[in-house]
């Protein structure tokens, strides 16, 4: 099964790459590693890999984010997503995405997602990190 979870993960990651993408690392108790492709103006999907943990602990997330608040600084998103690995379950992330400089490639986010496990887990992970965006030409 996690054959097929990685298989399936690098297979979105090269489909995605010829696409307007947005990567990030938001760093937290649970650590990970992004990846999304913003459809329209308001819907963001994005495919999320536990980093800093071995392959028996690796975690994958799909969240379906949607961009309640835009600006030419700042994005504030929220939404609703399945994880699988180390803690089984929905995730519902809260956050803003920053773009301070005139470039708006790159950026910062803050993030708040809590996790209700299918089974007793409940857990509010807290992140922030770096984001770069692939600009549309």
């Amino acid at each position: 099964m996690k054959k097929l979870l990685l298989i399936a993960c690098f297979g979105l990651f090269s489909m995605t790459a010829f696409s307007q993408t947005t990567i990030s690392f938001h760093q937290s108790n649970l650590p990970f590693m992004g990846v999304n492709y913003q459809f329209g103006e308001k819907f963001i999907p994005e495919f999320r890999l536990g980093a800093d943990t071995g392959f028996e602990n690796l975690t994958a997330e799909l969240a379906a984010n949607y961009i309640f608040k835009k600006t030419d600084r700042f994005e504030f998103y929220g939404g609703a997503g399945l994880r699988v690995g180390f803690i089984d379950g929905i995730v519902i992330p809260v956050g803003l995405n920053i773009y301070p400089f005139e470039q708006k490639d790159f950026g910062f986010h803050m993030e708040a997602a809590p996790i209700i496990g299918f089974v007793d887990d409940q857990v509010i992970r807290g992140s922030f990190g770096i984001r770069y965006r692939f600009q549309k030409n």
